[in-house]
């Protein structure tokens, strides 16, 4: 994880999944949900200083009348011009429009991050893998609700399906 990554801002897409209230407030490791969301915050700003979109995940619970607390994103997170998914699986892919959104954008790979690791932002990883995306992961974006969960994923499973960085190894060409 020490070499740094350049990214295309024309055709890279941030996507933070589930940074919302009640989950970053969970017991989360091998961070808290507050580190994982200052460092997501950060990596979303140098996407929109490059012009490259952010993708807003969050999670609606189906059939109930109403959501819990905190099902908002944290706010201050949506800015303008970003893009909010609302799902109602694991991933942030089925039945919401997410892979045709990201190609009328011209998008072929994704930064990914967010809560919780092994579940969340595993389980959009993978549709993205079969919907031919090239993944790049922040780990220290992410959290899961135990540090093994966390680590199993970003040693095991993620390096199969991407490139592991942290967020300050991500970089976009100057100029």
């Amino acid at each position: 994880m020490t070499a740094a990554h350049v990214l295309d801002p024309r055709r890279t897409a941030l996507v933070l999944v589930d940074l919302m209230e009640r989950i970053v407030a969970l017991p989360l490791e091998p961070r808290k949900g507050a580190e994982a969301l200052a460092n997501a915050e950060g990596l979303a700003a140098a996407f929109r200083a490059a012009g490259a979109p952010v993708v807003l995940v969050r999670v609606e619970r189906p059939a109930v009348a109403e959501q819990p607390p905190g099902s908002g994103l944290v706010p201050g997170l949506l800015r303008d011009g970003d893009l909010e998914v609302v799902k109602r699986t694991l991933g942030a892919f089925q039945g919401t429009g997410l892979d045709e959104r990201l190609r009328a954008l011209g998008v072929t790979t994704l930064v990914l991050g967010g809560v919780a690791t092994n579940l969340g932002v595993e389980s959009t990883a993978r549709a993205a893998a079969d919907l031919g995306y090239e993944l790049v992961f922040a780990e220290d974006t992410m959290a899961a609700f135990t540090a093994a969960e966390h680590e199993a994923t970003v040693r095991l499973d993620f390096p199969r399906l991407g490139t592991v960085v942290t967020a300050s190894r991500l970089r976009f060409p100057a100029g």
